[in-house]
Protein backbone atom coordinates (compact mmCIF):
# COMPACT_ATOMS: atom_id res chain seq x y z
CA UNK A 1 0.00 0.00 0.00
CA UNK A 2 1.27 3.49 -0.85
CA UNK A 3 2.32 5.55 2.14
CA UNK A 4 2.77 9.28 2.48
CA UNK A 5 5.00 9.92 5.48
CA UNK A 6 8.32 11.34 6.55
CA UNK A 7 11.32 9.07 6.24
CA UNK A 8 12.35 7.36 9.48
CA UNK A 9 14.54 9.56 11.69
CA UNK A 10 13.92 12.70 9.65
CA UNK A 11 13.15 16.03 11.33
CA UNK A 12 9.60 17.35 11.48
CA UNK A 13 10.24 19.97 8.82
CA UNK A 14 11.53 17.41 6.29
CA UNK A 15 9.69 17.61 2.90
CA UNK A 16 6.94 15.02 2.52
CA UNK A 17 8.03 12.02 0.44
CA UNK A 18 5.60 9.54 -1.02
CA UNK A 19 6.88 6.00 -1.40
CA UNK A 20 5.87 2.48 -2.20
CA UNK A 21 4.50 2.47 -5.74
CA UNK A 22 5.68 0.95 -9.02
CA UNK A 23 5.04 2.94 -12.18
CA UNK A 24 4.25 1.48 -15.60
CA UNK A 25 4.66 4.17 -18.24
CA UNK A 26 3.32 3.28 -21.69
CA UNK A 27 4.72 5.30 -24.60
CA UNK A 28 3.23 5.85 -28.03
CA UNK A 29 4.50 7.89 -30.98
CA UNK A 30 2.44 11.03 -30.47
CA UNK A 31 -0.08 13.29 -32.11
CA UNK A 32 -0.47 17.00 -32.85
CA UNK A 33 -2.68 18.98 -30.48
CA UNK A 34 -4.75 20.10 -33.45
CA UNK A 35 -4.75 19.76 -37.24
CA UNK A 36 -4.31 23.51 -37.91
CA UNK A 37 -1.02 24.92 -39.20
CA UNK A 38 0.91 25.88 -36.07
CA UNK A 39 0.13 22.80 -33.94
CA UNK A 40 0.99 20.65 -36.97
CA UNK A 41 4.21 22.55 -37.52
CA UNK A 42 5.28 22.17 -33.86
CA UNK A 43 4.56 18.46 -33.95
CA UNK A 44 6.30 17.85 -37.28
CA UNK A 45 9.29 19.93 -36.21
CA UNK A 46 9.78 17.85 -33.08
CA UNK A 47 9.33 14.60 -34.98
CA UNK A 48 11.45 15.42 -38.03
CA UNK A 49 14.22 17.03 -35.94
CA UNK A 50 14.78 13.76 -34.09
CA UNK A 51 18.07 12.36 -35.37
CA UNK A 52 16.89 8.84 -34.61
CA UNK A 53 14.26 9.44 -37.31
CA UNK A 54 16.23 11.54 -39.79
CA UNK A 55 19.93 11.02 -39.19
CA UNK A 56 21.33 13.48 -41.74
CA UNK A 57 23.81 16.06 -40.35
CA UNK A 58 21.97 18.97 -38.74
CA UNK A 59 23.77 21.57 -40.87
CA UNK A 60 22.40 19.88 -43.97
CA UNK A 61 18.94 18.81 -42.76
CA UNK A 62 17.72 21.69 -40.59
CA UNK A 63 17.77 24.45 -43.28
CA UNK A 64 15.80 22.16 -45.60
CA UNK A 65 13.39 21.23 -42.83
CA UNK A 66 12.80 24.74 -41.49
CA UNK A 67 12.75 26.69 -44.75
CA UNK A 68 11.01 24.30 -47.12
CA UNK A 69 9.42 21.21 -45.56
CA UNK A 70 7.81 22.92 -42.56
CA UNK A 71 6.36 25.70 -44.69
CA UNK A 72 4.36 23.22 -46.80
CA UNK A 73 3.93 19.92 -45.02
CA UNK A 74 1.80 21.19 -42.09
CA UNK A 75 -0.94 22.02 -44.63
CA UNK A 76 -0.98 18.58 -46.32
CA UNK A 77 -0.52 16.68 -43.06
CA UNK A 78 -3.17 18.84 -41.43
CA UNK A 79 -5.70 17.89 -44.11
CA UNK A 80 -4.89 14.22 -43.57
CA UNK A 81 -5.34 14.55 -39.81
CA UNK A 82 -8.56 16.52 -40.26
CA UNK A 83 -10.01 13.60 -42.23
CA UNK A 84 -9.65 11.29 -39.20
CA UNK A 85 -9.96 13.83 -36.35
CA UNK A 86 -12.54 13.28 -33.63
CA UNK A 87 -14.15 16.72 -33.58
CA UNK A 88 -16.23 16.02 -30.48
CA UNK A 89 -13.29 14.91 -28.35
CA UNK A 90 -10.92 17.38 -29.99
CA UNK A 91 -8.21 14.77 -30.51
CA UNK A 92 -6.81 12.21 -32.92
CA UNK A 93 -7.78 8.52 -32.76
CA UNK A 94 -4.30 7.60 -31.55
CA UNK A 95 -4.81 9.71 -28.44
CA UNK A 96 -8.22 8.21 -27.74
CA UNK A 97 -7.05 4.64 -28.28
CA UNK A 98 -3.85 5.01 -26.23
CA UNK A 99 -5.88 6.41 -23.34
CA UNK A 100 -8.33 3.49 -23.61
CA UNK A 101 -5.47 0.97 -23.67
CA UNK A 102 -3.94 2.56 -20.59
CA UNK A 103 -7.23 2.55 -18.70
CA UNK A 104 -7.88 -1.13 -19.43
CA UNK A 105 -4.32 -2.17 -18.57
CA UNK A 106 -4.61 -0.18 -15.35
CA UNK A 107 -7.76 -2.14 -14.49
CA UNK A 108 -5.95 -5.44 -15.08
CA UNK A 109 -3.01 -4.31 -12.93
CA UNK A 110 -5.39 -3.24 -10.16
CA UNK A 111 -7.08 -6.66 -10.23
CA UNK A 112 -3.73 -8.40 -10.03
CA UNK A 113 -1.74 -6.11 -7.74
CA UNK A 114 -4.13 -3.76 -5.95
CA UNK A 115 -2.93 -0.17 -5.69
CA UNK A 116 0.75 -1.11 -5.84
CA UNK A 117 1.08 -0.38 -9.60
CA UNK A 118 0.38 3.01 -11.19
CA UNK A 119 -0.22 2.92 -14.97
CA UNK A 120 -0.10 5.97 -17.24
CA UNK A 121 0.87 6.89 -20.81
CA UNK A 122 3.03 9.46 -22.56
CA UNK A 123 3.91 10.44 -26.11
CA UNK A 124 7.38 10.63 -27.64
CA UNK A 125 6.32 13.72 -29.59
CA UNK A 126 3.68 16.17 -28.45
CA UNK A 127 1.55 15.79 -25.33
CA UNK A 128 1.42 14.36 -22.74
CA UNK A 129 5.20 14.49 -22.75
CA UNK A 130 7.44 11.77 -21.37
CA UNK A 131 9.07 14.29 -19.03
CA UNK A 132 5.76 15.38 -17.50
CA UNK A 133 4.62 11.81 -16.85
CA UNK A 134 7.91 10.71 -15.31
CA UNK A 135 7.66 13.74 -12.99
CA UNK A 136 4.10 12.79 -12.01
CA UNK A 137 5.12 9.21 -11.25
CA UNK A 138 8.06 10.26 -9.11
CA UNK A 139 5.86 12.75 -7.25
CA UNK A 140 3.27 10.01 -6.68
CA UNK A 141 5.85 7.82 -4.93
CA UNK A 142 6.98 5.47 -7.71
CA UNK A 143 10.31 4.04 -6.63
CA UNK A 144 10.52 1.89 -9.76
CA UNK A 145 9.28 2.69 -13.28
CA UNK A 146 8.79 0.18 -16.08
CA UNK A 147 8.84 1.91 -19.48
CA UNK A 148 6.90 0.23 -22.29
CA UNK A 149 7.25 1.62 -25.83
CA UNK A 150 4.21 0.42 -27.80
CA UNK A 151 6.27 -0.88 -30.71
CA UNK A 152 6.20 -4.68 -31.09
CA UNK A 153 9.15 -4.66 -33.53
CA UNK A 154 12.28 -2.80 -32.39
CA UNK A 155 13.60 0.07 -34.50
CA UNK A 156 16.02 2.82 -33.67
CA UNK A 157 13.53 5.39 -34.99
CA UNK A 158 10.74 4.17 -32.69
CA UNK A 159 11.74 2.07 -29.67
CA UNK A 160 15.18 3.60 -29.19
CA UNK A 161 14.10 7.22 -29.44
CA UNK A 162 11.26 6.58 -26.97
CA UNK A 163 13.80 5.08 -24.56
CA UNK A 164 16.14 8.03 -25.15
CA UNK A 165 13.41 10.44 -24.11
CA UNK A 166 12.63 8.39 -21.00
CA UNK A 167 16.28 8.46 -19.95
CA UNK A 168 16.47 12.21 -20.60
CA UNK A 169 13.48 12.67 -18.29
CA UNK A 170 15.18 10.61 -15.58
CA UNK A 171 18.26 12.83 -15.84
CA UNK A 172 16.24 15.72 -14.43
CA UNK A 173 15.09 13.88 -11.30
CA UNK A 174 16.90 14.60 -8.06
CA UNK A 175 15.97 11.15 -6.75
CA UNK A 176 15.85 8.80 -9.69
CA UNK A 177 13.60 5.76 -9.48
CA UNK A 178 14.99 2.40 -10.49
CA UNK A 179 14.02 1.86 -14.12
CA UNK A 180 13.55 -0.85 -16.72
CA UNK A 181 12.59 -0.77 -20.38
CA UNK A 182 10.51 -3.46 -22.09
CA UNK A 183 12.18 -5.24 -24.99
CA UNK A 184 10.49 -5.63 -28.37
CA UNK A 185 7.71 -8.21 -28.17
CA UNK A 186 7.37 -9.05 -31.88
CA UNK A 187 7.44 -12.79 -31.18
CA UNK A 188 5.64 -12.90 -27.84
CA UNK A 189 3.05 -15.72 -27.93
CA UNK A 190 0.26 -13.56 -26.48
CA UNK A 191 0.88 -10.84 -29.08
CA UNK A 192 0.89 -13.34 -31.96
CA UNK A 193 -2.27 -14.92 -30.57
CA UNK A 194 -4.02 -11.53 -30.48
CA UNK A 195 -2.97 -10.82 -34.08
CA UNK A 196 -4.16 -14.22 -35.28
CA UNK A 197 -7.49 -13.85 -33.52
CA UNK A 198 -8.04 -10.45 -35.13
CA UNK A 199 -7.46 -11.95 -38.58
CA UNK A 200 -9.72 -14.91 -37.87
CA UNK A 201 -12.55 -12.66 -36.67
CA UNK A 202 -12.23 -10.39 -39.69
CA UNK A 203 -12.27 -13.32 -42.14
CA UNK A 204 -15.30 -14.86 -40.44
CA UNK A 205 -17.24 -11.65 -41.11
CA UNK A 206 -16.43 -11.58 -44.84
CA UNK A 207 -18.68 -13.04 -47.51
CA UNK A 208 -15.69 -14.40 -49.43
CA UNK A 209 -12.13 -15.15 -48.35
CA UNK A 210 -9.60 -12.59 -49.71
CA UNK A 211 -7.04 -13.77 -52.25
CA UNK A 212 -4.19 -12.38 -50.14
CA UNK A 213 -3.45 -10.98 -46.68
CA UNK A 214 -1.04 -8.06 -47.00
CA UNK A 215 0.94 -7.65 -43.77
CA UNK A 216 2.03 -4.02 -43.98
CA UNK A 217 4.68 -2.57 -41.67
CA UNK A 218 5.95 0.99 -41.37
CA UNK A 219 9.00 1.38 -43.56
CA UNK A 220 12.53 2.61 -42.88
CA UNK A 221 15.54 3.36 -45.08
CA UNK A 222 17.28 0.23 -46.36
CA UNK A 223 20.51 1.77 -45.07
CA UNK A 224 19.33 1.41 -41.47
CA UNK A 225 19.06 -2.36 -41.94
CA UNK A 226 22.58 -2.52 -43.34
CA UNK A 227 23.80 -0.51 -40.34
CA UNK A 228 22.45 -3.12 -37.91
CA UNK A 229 18.86 -2.16 -37.11
CA UNK A 230 16.92 -5.43 -36.50
CA UNK A 231 13.51 -4.03 -37.51
CA UNK A 232 13.28 -5.81 -40.87
CA UNK A 233 14.08 -9.16 -39.27
CA UNK A 234 11.53 -8.60 -36.51
CA UNK A 235 8.85 -7.82 -39.08
CA UNK A 236 9.59 -10.92 -41.11
CA UNK A 237 9.46 -13.09 -38.01
CA UNK A 238 6.14 -11.60 -36.90
CA UNK A 239 4.63 -12.45 -40.29
CA UNK A 240 6.01 -15.99 -40.17
CA UNK A 241 4.72 -16.62 -36.66
CA UNK A 242 1.33 -15.18 -37.60
CA UNK A 243 1.16 -17.46 -40.65
CA UNK A 244 2.14 -20.50 -38.60
CA UNK A 245 -0.41 -19.68 -35.90
CA UNK A 246 -3.12 -19.35 -38.58
CA UNK A 247 -1.99 -22.57 -40.27
CA UNK A 248 -1.74 -20.89 -43.67
CA UNK A 249 0.55 -21.45 -46.65
CA UNK A 250 3.27 -18.94 -47.55
CA UNK A 251 1.49 -17.69 -50.66
CA UNK A 252 -1.50 -16.56 -48.60
CA UNK A 253 0.43 -13.68 -46.97
CA UNK A 254 2.78 -10.97 -48.21
CA UNK A 255 5.04 -8.76 -46.10
CA UNK A 256 5.27 -5.13 -47.30
CA UNK A 257 6.40 -1.72 -46.04
CA UNK A 258 4.61 1.63 -46.16
CA UNK A 259 5.08 5.35 -45.36
CA UNK A 260 8.23 6.07 -47.35
CA UNK A 261 9.76 9.53 -46.89
CA UNK A 262 12.70 11.26 -48.56
CA UNK A 263 15.01 10.32 -51.45
CA UNK A 264 16.62 7.14 -50.08
CA UNK A 265 15.64 3.59 -50.96
CA UNK A 266 13.49 2.10 -48.21
CA UNK A 267 12.66 -1.46 -47.24
CA UNK A 268 10.79 -3.21 -50.04
CA UNK A 269 8.33 -4.14 -51.36
CA UNK A 270 6.45 -0.88 -50.89
CA UNK A 271 2.85 -1.57 -49.87
CA UNK A 272 1.35 1.02 -52.21
CA UNK A 273 3.17 -0.53 -55.19
CA UNK A 274 2.74 -4.16 -54.19
CA UNK A 275 -1.06 -4.01 -53.87
CA UNK A 276 -1.21 -2.58 -57.39
CA UNK A 277 1.18 -5.23 -58.69
CA UNK A 278 -0.78 -8.19 -57.32
CA UNK A 279 -3.95 -6.76 -58.85
CA UNK A 280 -2.39 -6.15 -62.28
CA UNK A 281 0.08 -9.00 -62.63
CA UNK A 282 -1.49 -11.73 -60.48
CA UNK A 283 -5.13 -10.84 -61.02
CA UNK A 284 -5.97 -10.72 -57.33
CA UNK A 285 -9.35 -9.06 -56.96
CA UNK A 286 -9.71 -9.22 -53.18
CA UNK A 287 -7.15 -8.45 -50.48
CA UNK A 288 -7.10 -7.73 -46.75
CA UNK A 289 -4.47 -5.54 -45.10
CA UNK A 290 -3.25 -5.72 -41.51
CA UNK A 291 -0.62 -3.49 -39.88
CA UNK A 292 1.05 -5.34 -36.96
CA UNK A 293 3.68 -2.67 -36.26
CA UNK A 294 1.03 -0.20 -35.13
CA UNK A 295 -0.42 -0.78 -31.67
CA UNK A 296 -3.13 1.83 -32.30
CA UNK A 297 -4.95 3.01 -35.38
CA UNK A 298 -3.49 6.31 -36.49
CA UNK A 299 -2.81 8.49 -39.53
CA UNK A 300 -0.78 5.72 -41.21
CA UNK A 301 -3.61 3.21 -40.98
CA UNK A 302 -6.82 5.21 -41.08
CA UNK A 303 -5.71 7.62 -43.80
CA UNK A 304 -2.77 6.03 -45.62
CA UNK A 305 -3.97 2.41 -45.76
CA UNK A 306 -7.70 3.08 -45.97
CA UNK A 307 -7.32 5.79 -48.59
CA UNK A 308 -4.01 5.90 -50.50
CA UNK A 309 -3.20 2.18 -50.49
CA UNK A 310 -6.82 1.18 -51.07
CA UNK A 311 -7.00 3.57 -54.03
CA UNK A 312 -3.79 2.11 -55.49
CA UNK A 313 -5.28 -1.41 -55.38
CA UNK A 314 -8.61 -0.39 -56.88
CA UNK A 315 -7.01 1.72 -59.64
CA UNK A 316 -5.02 -1.37 -60.66
CA UNK A 317 -8.18 -3.47 -61.02
CA UNK A 318 -8.73 -4.70 -57.48
CA UNK A 319 -12.33 -4.95 -56.38
CA UNK A 320 -12.61 -5.85 -52.68
CA UNK A 321 -10.31 -4.18 -50.13
CA UNK A 322 -10.57 -4.86 -46.40
CA UNK A 323 -8.53 -3.15 -43.72
CA UNK A 324 -8.25 -5.17 -40.50
CA UNK A 325 -7.97 -2.64 -37.63
CA UNK A 326 -5.03 -2.51 -35.26
CA UNK A 327 -5.33 -4.42 -32.00
CA UNK A 328 -6.11 -1.14 -30.24
CA UNK A 329 -7.83 -1.66 -26.86
CA UNK A 330 -9.40 -5.02 -27.67
CA UNK A 331 -9.36 -7.62 -24.91
CA UNK A 332 -6.70 -9.90 -26.42
CA UNK A 333 -4.28 -7.01 -26.90
CA UNK A 334 -4.81 -5.67 -23.39
CA UNK A 335 -4.25 -9.18 -22.03
CA UNK A 336 -1.05 -9.58 -24.08
CA UNK A 337 0.36 -6.24 -22.96
CA UNK A 338 -0.57 -6.98 -19.35
CA UNK A 339 1.25 -10.33 -19.54
CA UNK A 340 4.32 -8.61 -20.99
CA UNK A 341 4.22 -6.00 -18.21
CA UNK A 342 3.97 -8.65 -15.49
CA UNK A 343 6.90 -10.58 -16.94
CA UNK A 344 9.00 -7.43 -16.81
CA UNK A 345 7.90 -6.56 -13.26
CA UNK A 346 9.32 -9.79 -11.87
CA UNK A 347 11.46 -9.08 -8.84
CA UNK A 348 9.75 -5.77 -8.15
CA UNK A 349 6.48 -7.28 -6.97
CA UNK A 350 6.13 -9.64 -4.04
Amino acid sequence: MTTSAHLTFTPADHPEIKKGKIGVLIANLGTPDDFSYWPMRRYLNEFLSDQRVIDYPKWKWQPLLQLIILTKRPFSSGKAYESIWDKERGESPLMTITRDQTLKISEVMADRHGDKVMVDFCMRYGNPSTKSKVREMVAAGCEQILFLPLYPQYAGATTATANDQFFRALMEEKWQPASRTVSAYFDHPSYIEALANSVTRAYENMEARPDLLVVSYHGMPQRYLMEGDPYHCHCQKTTRLLRERLGWEKHELATTFQSQFGPEEWLKPYTVEEVARVAKEEGKKSIAVIAPAFSSDCIETLEEINEEIKESFEDAGGEAFTYIPCLNAERGHVSALSDIIDENLQGWLD
